[in-house]
């Protein structure tokens, strides 16, 4: 069934419609419209803006909400740049979950990682929980595709994630929607992503906080399946493949998770 609720009634009754019209692309009267907002949310020119506006059509941001934040998150100088721009960006109601939907899809979307996007989810989290949060759901919605998800996009969301937790933006909690213990889960790809990760954090980052982060997850006894999943994906998946570096962070880690003594 094709959904149509984002497609303008001038478009759905326009007889010259070709290809897969309905796929959210923008009209040249919306792209008109639309030329002004973005010149100022941009702080640029009318081309830089039309440019916006045709990579949110091909990227398939398709509400007002979407283009707005696209063009400020791919146009700004830096992070810093693009976080201000954001806060002074007027979003309504749950508009401002689409923040982090889109960061993440940009990311996603790269030929190779770019800490850009890292970067700049990482100072939101910690500006507001609210989009710790949000971004922590749409994290979880990305692990429910990781089987079958496309190579790029796996790796890059698995540098992502890794940049977010080592920057305590996000905590190791963030895993506990994937059963490590389940052979049935974890599947070529989905072992693939996740050693990615931990070696992605495990060599990033120095032993106190690999400790740390880690005897976090032994101290939480509603958290003893993911301790126990986690230990085992380490010693299975991750050391083995390692150089000398990450096999002494893997053990640094399996010891902070043997670790059961409470705060």
């Amino acid at each position: 069934d094709v959904q149509l609720r984002s497609v303008p009634w001038k478009k759905l009754v326009d007889p010259q419609k070709k290809g897969q019209w309905w796929l959210g692309t923008v009209s040249n009267e919306a792209d008109e419209a639309e030329v002004p907002k973005v010149v100022d949310l941009i702080d640029s020119g009318v081309v830089e803006a039309e440019k916006m506006l045709k990579l949110a059509a091909a990227q398939r941001m398709n509400t007002d909400a979407r283009r707005a934040i696209f063009s400020i998150v791919m146009s700004s100088e830096d992070y810093i740049d693009a976080f201000e721009k954001l806060l002074r960006l007027t979003l309504t109601g749950k508009q401002d979950r689409e923040i982090m939907r889109v960061i993440l899809e940009c990311c996603l979307q790269e030929k190779v990682f770019n800490r850009y996007y890292a970067l700049l989810a990482s100072k939101l989290c910690h500006h507001d929980k609210n989009h710790r949060f949000t971004l922590q759901y749409c994290v979880w919605d990305q692990f429910k595709e990781l089987a079958s998800m496309e190579a790029r996009r796996s790796i890059n969301l698995a540098k992502f994630l890794a940049f977010l937790v080592g920057s305590s933006a996000l905590s190791l909690t963030a895993l506990k929607a994937v059963d490590f213990g389940d052979s049935r889960t974890m599947t070529a790809r989905v072992v693939v992503h996740f050693r990615a990760f931990f070696e992605a954090l495990l060599t990033d980052k120095d032993d106190a906080f690999v400790s740390t982060a880690f005897s976090r997850i032994a101290r939480a006894p509603e958290l003893s399946a993911l301790q126990a999943g986690l230990a085992v994906f380490l010693r299975r998946y991750v050391k083995p493949t390692g150089g000398a570096l990450l096999q002494r962070k893997c053990l640094i880690a399996r010891k902070a998770l043997s670790s059961a003594t409470t705060i």
